[in-house]
Formats: C-alpha cells, structure tokens, sequence
C-alpha cells in the first residue's frame, strides 16, 4: 500500500463520475447485454465492450450461449441497448444522442475454443464445476479501510456520493437543468494517516441553457450556488458531517460551460474508468476491468472476492486498512498467489494468508457459487462504484466472515 497514509500530512484525491458519462454509459450497455444473456443462460460466455460517440453504438467482443433463451437475447441485443440510453437520460434528439435516432453496430463472435477449453477444465476426472479453470491469466486487488462505515476510503466514497446525487437531483426534477453527463473529484486532508478535513471539491455537469448566465454565456453564480445547497452539502452532512468547514474549496464547471456532453461530446468506451470502479487510486490496481465480462472472468470474480475478503479483515478488527492480492493462469482453477498487506501489522502475514486460504472459496468456480454470480445483477454495478454499496445483490459486500477469521487468527 502507497506510504502516504504514514505521513503527517497530506492530500489525497480520487474522481467519479455519473451515469450519463460516456464511458460509463458504455459499461452499462456492456452489463445490460450481459444481463440480458445470463439471465437466458447462466453458462453463457461473455465479453462485451461497447463504444459510444455521436449517433453510434458499436459492440464488439466474444459471446456463447446454449439455449434458444439466449440466442433469442442475442437477437434483441439492439433493444437492450437502447433501453439503457433511454433509462440514463439520453432521450433528447438536441443532445447530439439519443436513444432512438443512434445507429447500433454489432460485432460479436464466439469465445475461442482454445479459452473455453481452460475455463470448462481440459481434465477428466472430476465435477465440472471443480475443475472449472481461470478464463485469463492476471493479478487482481481488493481493499477496505475504516475510514467509512462502508469500508471505502474516504474520497472515493464521497467522490461517489456526489456524482449519485447528481443523478438523483437530475432524475427526481429537484435540479431541472441537470443533463446527464458528469463528473466529481474529492480533495482530503490527512494527518498521521487519519482524515481531518475536506479540502476541495470538483464538481462539473452537463446542463441545458437555462443555467445559463445570458451575460457571461457561462454557469450562473445561482447555478453553482444550487449545486452547493442541493447536491455537495446533503452529501458531506450525511457521510462526513464533522469535515465540513467553510474553507472548502469548490471548482464548480470550472471551464464555464458544459452543455455539449455525453456520447456527443467525448467517445466512451467500456473499461476506461478502472480507478472509478475500484479505490479511487487508494491501494493497487491489476488492471482489468470488470464490465461485459461473465463471472469465470477473474478479472472481475476475483476482484469481488478480494474486496469481500479485505472488507472482513477491517471488520474483524484485524486491520485499520487491507491490499488483497489474488493472482491466477488462465485453465488453472487455484490462485497462483495469495498476499496480504495490513499496514499496521496486526497479525502476522502468513497467518493471515493461511486463514483466508481455509475460510474464503478462491478457485473461480468457489468464488462464483459463494457469491451468487451467476446472476443478472451486472448493470447495477456498472455506476457510482463496484464497491462500497450494501446493496442486496452485491453479495461481496457483506462481513459474514468476521468470526471465523477473528477465531483463524487468535493467539
């Protein structure tokens, strides 16, 4: 883990962003296909990128399915697509992209036989589901820490925070200039490893022309005022009422204007907001993404498992802060490695390993049963954070492991 949390003083930053932002209507398209198919056939392979740019959507990727369900999914994939554009908000033909007028290009083909032959187990012998290997090869993290209740650290749980309540304020009519793109970044003062004050808050967000100031033709000072009042001051109150002071500094649109946005404003493309989707740059990041993507991925599986199991350690008092790494070879189900990093060292590394080996399932097919993932449950992961919510199907998120690794490790 970075050593700044050992240092007396400094800031530490990390960035969200809505679920109008190109890149992030691009994973929800890429887990809405998924869904769509899983739900058909929870066999189904799938990896599914999505670009989106002015009047285009273009999938690409591999996909297998084994029923009449699902290829009849395959089939409505274009339905899918727009059904998502619509639900984020996307429904004006003046924003340069909508949901009805966009053209939608599918490019997508079965999986390798040379992959599914490692995934499906090459080996006789033994139930599929044991020998069921890695789809890839690749090093994946988890991390928690006691900053929050939710054990998130603190800028990227406020950093999501602010980009939810921006759909909310969107979405509810509380704010009705509100457009859908967006993004936020937090700014956290430290001392001695510790939060202590909120420093900076980043916030820009597409709007229509009535937030406009006729005199300057940027975001009015009532705007910026109401984005304050409605959206920033809720948020920090409700997770961090003791940080808010009157010295935070606000960069509100800072560009002055930002109502061409969206698919029309930046390209997006599936898996480009990694750091979003994690610890806000806190900790490390194995670089995969987890969107499009079926279970017996580990990129994504794994990447679950080690944020439940790093979320355990911190609840069972065993850690102020925990890095998982768990490391995989593409046909071969058990993690190559396993590491744990607790900065403040509360019980020895190796002991801990060996109670995360004996208490947690980390072979793909372990991992994908204990935590049900085979699942519909995808697009609602592809927005405002794939941790940190204690929602009932983000099964990773619950700390049901605390007893038996407070009794693994004892003594």
């Amino acid at each position: 883990m970075a050593s700044w949390a050992r240092s007396s003083t400094c800031i530490f930053t990390s960035e969200s962003v809505t679920k109008g932002h190109p890149d992030k209507l691009a994973d929800q398209i890429s887990d809405a296909v998924l869904d769509s198919l899983i739900a058909a056939d929870p066999r189904a392979r799938v990896a599914c990128e999505t670009l989106v740019t002015t009047g285009l959507v273009v999938l690409a990727g591999e996909v297998t399915v084994h029923n009449q369900a699902a290829k009849e999914a395959l089939l409505n994939v274009e339905d899918t697509v727009r059904r998502v554009i619509r639900e984020v908000g996307y429904d004006e033909p003046a924003a340069g992209f909508d949901y009805r007028s966009c053209s939608v290009l599918r490019c997508l083909h079965s999986q390798s036989q040379d992959i599914a032959r490692g995934v499906d187990g090459a080996r006789r012998g033994k139930a599929r589901a044991k020998r069921q290997g890695a789809g890839d090869q690749g090093l994946m993290f988890g991390y928690a820490c006691d900053e929050t209740k939710v054990l998130m650290p603190l800028p990227i749980q406020l950093a999501h925070r602010l980009t939810a309540g921006l759909t909310e304020a969107r979405e509810s009519g509380l704010i009705k200039w509100l457009r859908p793109d967006g993004k936020s970044q937090v700014s956290v003062e430290y001392r001695d490893g510790q939060p202590v004050r909120l420093h900076t808050v980043v916030l820009s967000t597409q709007h229509n022309e009535s937030a406009v100031d006729p005199r300057t033709g940027t975001i009015s000072e009532k705007a910026r005022a109401e984005l304050i009042r409605k959206v920033i001051k809720p948020v920090v109150m409700d997770e961090c009422p003791s940080l808010w002071n009157n010295r935070i500094r606000y960069h509100i649109n800072p560009t002055g204007r930002f109502v061409i946005g969206g698919p029309h404003g930046d390209t997006g493309l599936t898996g480009r907001k990694i750091i979003v989707d994690t610890y806000g740059g806190r900790g490390s990041h194995g670089g995969g993404c987890f969107s499009g993507k079926d279970p017996s991925k580990v990129d994504r599986s794994a990447s679950y498992m080690a944020r439940h199991v790093a979320k355990n350690i911190v609840a069972a008092g065993l850690a102020r802060a925990c890095e998982v790494q768990l490391a995989y070879a593409i046909g071969v189900a058990e993690p190559i490695s396993v590491y744990i990093d607790c900065q403040d060292g509360l019980v020895p590394p190796e002991r801990l390993v060996k109670a995360v080996r004996d208490i947690f399932p980390l072979t793909p097919a372990g991992i994908i049963d204990y935590l049900k993932l085979l699942r519909p449950i995808y697009q609602a992961t592809a927005h405002d954070g794939h941790f940190g919510r204690e929602e009932p199907d983000f099964t990773w998120e619950k700390t049901n492991k605390v007893r038996a690794l407070r009794k693994a490790c004892r003594g």
